[in-house]
């Protein structure tokens, strides 16, 4: 399993908006630059990453993207989530999926503790600790 670039690049993003002071934003030409992201691609990103709640944009000339979440309160986990959609190992183990082995299977259980603690491990630190703020 492997993240894609985007998400890499969500969580580079956000890292750079945790470091900003309160109230502060910065034009996706600043993060492009910075972070070195194509802007075309980070302008996607930052589209998704805004529908999730996790950003907030202004257009204009004091304009630019910043923080719409205290960075207290996001965790890797919530960009993974925002960018990827629901964390799963496997089929089996999104929620809503039916699978008629599931009652018998010991690969699933398996799964199943592996992806929680995965996500247990993706929930502990918030983008505040990891901007070292």
């Amino acid at each position: 399993m492997q993240i894609t670039r985007q998400t890499e690049y969500a969580v580079r993003v956000m890292l750079e908006l945790a470091r900003l002071p309160k109230g502060e934003m910065l034009s996706a030409r600043e993060i492009s630059e910075k972070q070195q992201i194509p802007e075309v691609f980070l302008k996607k990103t930052i589209q998704i990453l805004a529908r999730a709640g996790l950003v907030h944009t202004q257009r204009g000339p004091r304009g630019g993207v910043q923080l719409a979440k205290d960075p207290t309160e996001v965790t890797l986990a919530d960009i993974l989530v925002a960018v990827e959609g629901p964390l799963a190992l496997n089929v089996c183990l999104v929620p809503g999926y039916e699978c008629v082995n599931k009652p018998d299977c010991k690969v699933h259980r398996v799964l199943a503790r592996a992806q929680k603690a995965l996500v247990s491990e993706l929930s502990c630190n918030s983008l505040a600790e990891l901007a070292e703020l």
